[in-house]
Formats: structure tokens, C-alpha cells, sequence
């Protein structure tokens, strides 16, 4: 079954970081830190320093840039309609925009298409991060001191550095001593599983008491239901291989991204209500991708 070959042992792991957080009560914001601001980054440096600049990475970075804006456009709409203010409009745009393709997309991918899956899966991971460091932070600081300061905080990030320098390095030519770029990859292979496990500690901070069940149906319906169907009509735009067409729409209907709720964290924006969207889109899309991936398959 494609539940216990596929989502199961991703749902193992984020059971550890449960346990863990259940158990030990650790501080939450160190951690998430750390994995923003030093394994993220040599995570984005390493992969875009090795993908080569081919036409389906420039489908990768095209369809990745118009859902991401057609979200913001949908749920724009949506805060508009329900009279949200600023903050509950930026809280929205972390919970909705914004899908969780690292530490729960891209193992997915890897049990369900195996590596060729998965190298398309990082790279768009990646992608969504850089996407994430500059518009998911920009969502979530502009509550705290404006516009202003918030493309200030973007331009502060190091994983959007990282990626520029990476391309440069592509494009000059240059290469990195393998000493040194072995310990750019030992750093970077600690990106995806220690999100992970910040993502099952988060889960166990959450209080279903708590849990603002109107504004969370909304932000479910578009994360789960309206992505991943904007994601497939995006992809008929684009002559593009059928596996990372599947691989686009799979990562589009993930649940929200677990980097917002460290975002929302760092930024104090609403991140009870950002960590809730998580908690609740992650248990819902563990049907809506077992059905998902039975019709892609």
C-alpha cells in the first residue's frame, strides 16, 4: 500500500521530534536558527553549486515562481473576503503559500519515485526555500516593524546569498577543494532530517484547545486542494518531463511548510496560528496524498 511504502516512514521520523519534544520540553527557537541559518544555507549552496543550469531547472524556477504568486494572489483574495487584518493576512500567507517540500516532500518523493524523483525533488525543494527566505520572511516580519524592515530582514538572509554564490561559482568556474566541499555537504546533509525532527517538536507544542478552527479550514482547503490543482494546470504550460510534472504536483499538495512556523517563530507572527496550520494541514494531507499519489501513480 502506498500509505506504509510512501508516508509511513516519513511520519516516523516526525514521531522522534514528538517524542523527543514531549519528553524533554526543548527550546524550539535555537534550533530552528540554527537549521535557517547554517544548514539550510550550506544545504542551498551545495545543491545549486552541483545542478547544472538546464532548461528544466529554468521550468523548475518558472512554475515554482508562478504558483508561489498565485497563491499569494488566492489567498490575498480570501483575507480580503473574510476582512482579515494585516496580521492574520500575513499569518495566512505563511500557512497557505508555502508547502512543506523538504522535510515532508522530498522523502516522499524519494519512497515513490526512488532517486530520479529525488533529484527533481531538491532541486525544487531548494528553490522553495529561496522563495521561502524571501517572501515567507518578508510575511512574516512586515507585522513586526513594516515593509521596510522586512525586505531589510530578506536581504540579511544567508541561504538567498548562498545561492547566488553558487551560481557564481558555476559560472566562473570555480571549484571548491573536496576538503572543503565535504564539509560544505557534511553540514548540508544535516538539513533535511533536522527539520524534520523541528517539525514533530513543533506538533507536540501545539494545543488542540487552541486551535482557531475557521481560519484553519480556509488555510487547508487552499495549502491541500486549490495548490496542487493550480500546480497541474501550471505544468500544461511547459513541455515538461512527466516525472517532474508528477513531482511538482505531489510537492505543490504538501502540507504548509514547517520553515514558516520557524519563521513565524523567529518574528513572533501569529506563530501559534502558523504552527497550527502545520499541525492540522500535515494530519489532513496524510489522506489527501495517499489519494493523490494513487491517481499520479
Amino acid at each position: 500500500m502506498i500509505f506504509f511504502q510512501v508516508i509511513m516512514p516519513v511520519l516516523l521520523i516526525f514521531l522522534a521530534g514528538y517524542i523527543l519534544q514531549r519528553v524533554y520540553k526543548l527550546d524550539i527557537k535555537p534550533i530552528s536558527t540554527l537549521a535557517i541559518y547554517v544548514l539550510s544555507t550550506a544545504l542551498v549552496f551545495r545543491t545549486f553549486y552541483k545542478t547544472p543550469l538546464d532548461m528544466q531547472l529554468f521550468y523548475i524556477v518558472v512554475i515554482s515562481m508562478l504558483l508561489t504568486l498565485g497563491l499569494i494572489g488566492i489567498t490575498y483574495l480570501t483575507a480580503r473576503c473574510f476582512k482579515y487584518d494585516k496580521q492574520q493576512e500575513s499569518a495566512m500567507m505563511l500557512s497557505t503559500a508555502f508547502m512543506n517540500s523538504g522535510n515532508y516532500g522530498t522523502p516522499i518523493i524519494l519512497f515513490a519515485y526512488g532517486e530520479a524523483g529525488f533529484d527533481y525533488a531538491v532541486q525544487i525543494m531548494v528553490f522553495h526555500g529561496i522563495i521561502m527566505g524571501v517572501f515567507g520572511v518578508y510575511f512574516a516580519s512586515r507585522g513586526k516593524g513594516g515593509a521596510k524592515d522586512a525586505v531589510k530582514t530578506v536581504l540579511k538572509q544567508p541561504s538567498n546569498h548562498a545561492f547566488i554564490l553558487a551560481i557564481l561559482f558555476q559560472e566562473v568556474g570555480l571549484v571548491i577543494p573536496d576538503s572543503y566541499y565535504q564539509a560544505i555537504d557534511l553540514v548540508a546533509q544535516a538539513g533535511i532530517p533536522v527539520v524534520m525532527l523541528i517539525l514533530g517538536m513543533q506538533l507536540a507544542s501545539v494545543s488542540a484547545k487552541e486551535l482557531e478552527w475557521k481560519e484553519l479550514s480556509v488555510a487547508s482547503v487552499i495549502r491541500l486542494i486549490a495548490s496542487p490543482v493550480l500546480a497541474y494546470l501550471i505544468c500544461l504550460l511547459f513541455p515538461i518531463d512527466p516525472l517532474l510534472q508528477n513531482v511538482l504536483i505531489i510537492l505543490a499538495a504538501m502540507p504548509s511548510a514547517a520553515t514558516t512556523a520557524m519563521y513565524a517563530i523567529q518574528f513572533n507572527a501569529r506563530p501559534q496560528f502558523v504552527s497550527s496550520s502545520v499541525l492540522v494541514t500535515t494530519v489532513m494531507s496524510v489522506g489527501t496524498l495517499t489519494f493523490l499519489l494513487h491517481i499520479l501513480q
